[in-house]
């Protein structure tokens, strides 16, 4: 007999933010209805924790909107 398979866990769909201790990999993960409820969380928890905002869960997706994409910076040739 081997272990039982896993498979990943079905996320609600709302928005949701990551709580993280300071210089830690992983963190727990914070759902609120609305996004005024997201906020105030945030707010709540920014003293004592690193606060990521991972996006509004959609029909099994994050749409990350309202999150500030990292630009690509392109390198040019001389």
């Amino acid at each position: 007999m081997g272990r039982p398979l896993t498979k990943p866990v079905n996320l609600r769909e709302g928005f949701y933010i990551e709580l993280r201790r300071v210089g830690a990999n992983s963190g727990i993960k914070i759902r609120r209805d609305s996004y005024e409820g997201i906020l105030s969380a945030t707010i709540k928890y920014k003293p004592t924790y690193d606060v990521v905002y991972l996006g509004q869960m959609i029909k099994g997706k994050f749409d990350k909107t309202g999150v500030k994409k990292k630009e690509k910076v392109k390198k040019e040739k001389k």
